[in-house]
């Protein structure tokens, strides 16, 4: 594969460039298939390169270049490699994620099941269309999730390399699958504990954005344990930082930047730390409040009804209180960061991306 770098960190071009290398190499095994099959595979291919930050490979790139690792070294080429499987795997949890919450859209396009529902209908199946989509969705989501295990496996990284890493591919991928069933469980017990919430937020966003991939980087380099739990407690603290920021853009974010029309997790019901503290809150101090919340949340909110939630969040202080954890949150980390023994570049890049991470507007 054709990479190029930019500094400590993998360049966007260069993950992007892997990736289409990558199923470049597939589309003979589709096309053997046929041509219906290869069209499917060619839709995860634009899914995947259609929007997204790619950090989850930039912050295993960056582990690996915090632990010593040299972008110029032979072996780089097979690091990113292995990195990119952290974007097939997130594509794949963004697939099943949406067909979940029964969402439309994503990256202000289409979502997967919709695509492939619409993809039906053009050819004059037979059958339900929206059935077909959501079977299609899922099984190319599993298709993802494997393919992010063969780009891994099939890296080109060293054996002793490889042996390091396999415990925390395998980790990783466990506690995307608890952190989705957790979701699951809390939004469909009307779960309203903070503690709970954040439990998700470690499993289901923390462990495989940040933490993961950081420790990942680090176990290709063979860092030493110190570094290992320097990464793990920075990238448990940005991940849940990232998270509680997603929660907020989801309520009051901008459609036109998100890609995401706003207040979906509230019609969806997400059991979110912002939700549980409000709810805490309006217990306390606004019964009337709470009540609404629990009348609305989860069901076809109006415009107005998604103002007056909106107000109520404001209102109770939940939203002054998530902006305080995301701001501590970050403080902490870098505080972590700055006392390691990573590399200066990659401290200096990893202070940056927590930052961008928790203030973004999308």
């Amino acid at each position: 594969m054709t990479v190029s770098y930019l500094g400590a960190a993998a360049d966007t071009a260069a993950v992007d460039a892997a990736i289409r290398d990558f199923f470049t190499e597939r589309r003979a095994e589709a096309d053997a298939l046929g041509q219906d099959f290869a069209a499917m595979v060619a839709e995860l291919e634009s899914y995947v390169l259609r929007g997204g930050k790619r950090i989850r490979p930039a912050f295993a790139w960056l582990g690996w270049i915090g632990a010593g690792g040299d972008p110029h070294d032979s072996v780089a080429t097979a690091v990113l490699n292995a990195c990119v499987g952290f974007e097939l795997l997130h594509a794949s949890g963004l697939i099943h994620d949406d067909i979940i919450d029964a969402s439309r859209t994503r990256r202000g396009h289409p979502a997967a099941h919709v695509t492939y529902a619409e993809w039906h209908r053009a050819r004059r199946f037979s059958g339900d269309p929206d059935a077909f989509g959501t079977g299609t969705a899922i099984l190319i989501g599993d298709l993802a999730m494997i393919w992010a295990d063969v780009l891994v496996r099939a890296s080109g990284l060293p054996a002793d390399a490889h042996a390091r890493v396999s415990p925390v591919w395998s980790a990783v991928r466990s506690e995307v699958m608890y952190g989705q069933l957790l979701d699951l469980i809390s939004q469909a017990s009307d779960d309203e504990d903070v503690d709970a919430a954040l439990r998700i937020n470690q499993y289901k966003t923390a462990s495989y954005t940040v933490e993961r991939p950081l420790q990942f980087g680090a176990a290709i380099a063979g860092a030493d344990t110190d570094l290992v739990a320097a990464y793990r407690a920075f990238g448990a603290d940005v991940g849940i930082a990232f998270q509680l920021r997603d929660d907020l853009l989801g309520v009051f974010g901008d459609p036109m930047v998100t890609g995401k029309p706003a207040g979906d997790d509230l019609r969806e019901g997400k059991r979110t730390v912002l939700l549980a503290t409000a709810l805490k809150r309006a217990d306390e101090h606004d019964p009337d409040a709470a009540g609404f919340l629990r009348a609305k949340i989860g069901t076809d909110l109006s415009s107005d009804d998604l103002a007056r939630i909106r107000a109520i969040l404001v209102d109770v202080g939940a939203v002054e209180h998530v902006e305080r954890q995301i701001a501590l949150r970050a403080d902490q980390a870098i505080a972590v960061l700055e006392a390691s023994n990573a590399t200066s570049a990659a401290k200096h890049k990893l202070a940056e991306m927590a930052i961008k991470a928790t203030q973004r507007a999308q």
